[in-house]
């Protein structure tokens, strides 16, 4: 599925008093970490065989796609604007060293093709060792990591350098269960400019839904 560009017309959209304010004035971005309860989904994954990574990452990039703040990022001319969606940028590890490596998928909105895919590209590039294994990532892309060793409380990142990406970088650990639920904790890395508390709230509920509904997709 090709990718489209839309331009974000600066004149008439509402947030740009506020993506100025944060991405030039105060440039502030933030972090919020969610438990989601994957207890339907962990057991309709079960029950068929599948696997989870692919799985909730389906998930991830699903609810990414149903928001348009989370797609925005400016072109290679500087301009700032909103892809039709967004493919899945994500880390595989190497168990023999402990390293890790970057590989990105196609998106398609069926779960199957999702499936099948990134199931495909893990399996083509998991002995490619190198930060980017898979070369030629387009430009519309999420980046989601895994850190399945550790359910943690909380999950906080800084960078010491200028970055042009509004993209959410997500991440997840192992999940866990409580008070019979299965539960992951889940961690959203946002830049302000383009999204504030209301937006990332709505993303990390959209997530939890598409798991809820996993009966309907799956």
């Amino acid at each position: 599925m090709q990718a489209v560009f839309n331009p974000v017309d600066l004149e008439t959209w509402v947030r740009k008093p506020y993506f100025d304010y944060y991405y030039q004035t105060i440039k502030c971005k933030y972090n919020i970490n969610s438990n989601i309860d994957i207890s339907h989904l962990v057991e309709e994954i079960k029950a068929k065989g599948l696997k989870f990574y692919p799985s909730f990452l389906y998930v991830i990039t699903k609810a990414v796609n149903q928001n348009e703040e989370f797609r925005m990022s400016f072109d290679e001319y500087g301009t700032l604007g909103t892809w039709s969606h967004i493919l899945p940028s994500y880390t595989i590890f190497h168990e023999d060293d402990k390293t890790f490596s970057d590989v990105w998928s196609e998106y398609h909105d069926k779960f199957s093709d999702f499936y099948q895919t990134v199931q495909s590209d893990i399996e083509t590039y998991k002995d490619v060792k190198g930060i980017k294994a898979k070369q030629g990532r387009p430009a519309n892309f999420c980046p989601v990591s895994a850190l399945p060793w550790l359910s943690f409380t909380g999950f906080n990142q800084d960078t010491y350098a200028e970055s042009l990406l509004l993209f959410p970088i997500i991440r997840f650990g192992k999940y866990f269960t409580e008070n019979g639920k299965t539960l992951i904790p889940l961690s959203i890395f946002v830049n302000h400019a383009i999204a504030d508390g209301y937006h990332t709230c709505k993303l990390v509920n959209d997530i939890q839904d598409i798991a809820n509904n996993v009966k309907y997709w799956i």
